[in-house]
């Protein structure tokens, strides 16, 4: 299934560039969200490099879901799609 970046994880001022906002369509509970915790989520960069993360936390009430990542993500993945197995 695919999801969409939504953000960093952070507060106003500090972000965290290791945690990123997903968005998956059909997921509109904090029910439905928590199922998928522990799924593995990759990122495809435009060079072909996989990046590789995990889903660790439904994020609010409305279905978003919290992804840490291995390494560090580019603010170029902001809105664009991911898989989730």
């Amino acid at each position: 299934m695919e999801a969409v970046i939504i953000n960093y994880r952070g507060s106003h001022r500090v972000k965290n560039h290791r945690q990123m906002i997903l968005e998956i369509t059909g997921v509109d509970s904090k029910e439905k969200a928590s199922k998928l915790v522990g799924k593995k989520v990759t990122f495809t960069t435009p060079g072909n490099k996989h990046m590789v993360g995990i889903v660790s936390a439904p994020h609010g009430n409305g279905g978003a879901l919290r992804a840490i990542w291995e390494t560090g993500m580019p603010g170029q993945a902001i809105g664009s799609k991911v898989k989730v197995e």
